[in-house]
C-alpha cells in the first residue's frame, strides 16, 4: 500500500492512544493534536514501529491506559513530513499518516512502556514545543 509519494513500507502498523477500541473500528482525522491541542488533524497518525505507537500512547491526552493497536491504512498514505526530512533525514520513525481511515485489526500488548522518568522527560519536552509554539505540518 501506499501513495504517489512511494512510501516505502509495508507494515505491519500499529496506532498509539488511550481510547479504548475494538476490532473493526475504524480511525479517523478531525482530532486535537497530542502535542498542540489547539490543533485539529487533518490526518490519523500511524508508524510501523510498535514502541513508537507505544510512546504515542504515553503521550496521547486523556486518562485512559496506553494502548497499541494493530491497524492497516483504509486509502493512500504518505511519510509524516512532521519527522521525515523536516527533523530526520528519511523516515526513520517509519511514521505516516493518512486522510483515509485506518482500521483497528488487533490489540498489541508486548510494546515497551516508559520508565515514569522519560515519561516525565517526554512531557517536559512537549511542554517546549508548545511554549515555542513548534510548527506543525497539518
Amino acid at each position: 500500500m501506499g501513495s504517489e509519494n512511494d512510501v516505502l513500507d509495508d507494515g505491519p502498523f500499529f496506532h498509539g492512544t488511550k481510547a479504548d477500541l475494538r476490532v473493526g473500528d475504524l480511525l479517523t482525522a478531525g482530532f486535537r493534536s497530542n502535542y498542540r491541542p489547539e490543533i485539529v488533524m487533518n490526518h490519523i497518525y500511524f508508524t510501523a514501529l510498535r514502541d513508537g505507537a507505544g510512546l504515542a500512547a504515553e503521550l496521547a491526552a486523556g486518562d485512559g491506559e496506553p494502548r497499541v493497536y494493530l491497524v492497516e491504512p483504509t486509502g493512500p498514505f504518505e511519510n509524516d513530513p512532521n519527522v521525515t526530512d523536516k527533523r530526520f533525514p528519511g523516515n526513520p520513525t517509519r511514521s505516516y499518516r493518512s486522510a483515509d481511515p485506518i482500521r483497528v485489526v488487533g490489540e498489541v500488548t508486548d510494546w515497551t512502556r516508559l520508565t515514569p522518568e522519560a515519561l516525565q522527560a517526554w512531557h517536559d519536552r512537549i511542554s517546549g514545543m508548545r511554549a515555542e509554539r513548534a510548527e506543525i505540518i497539518n
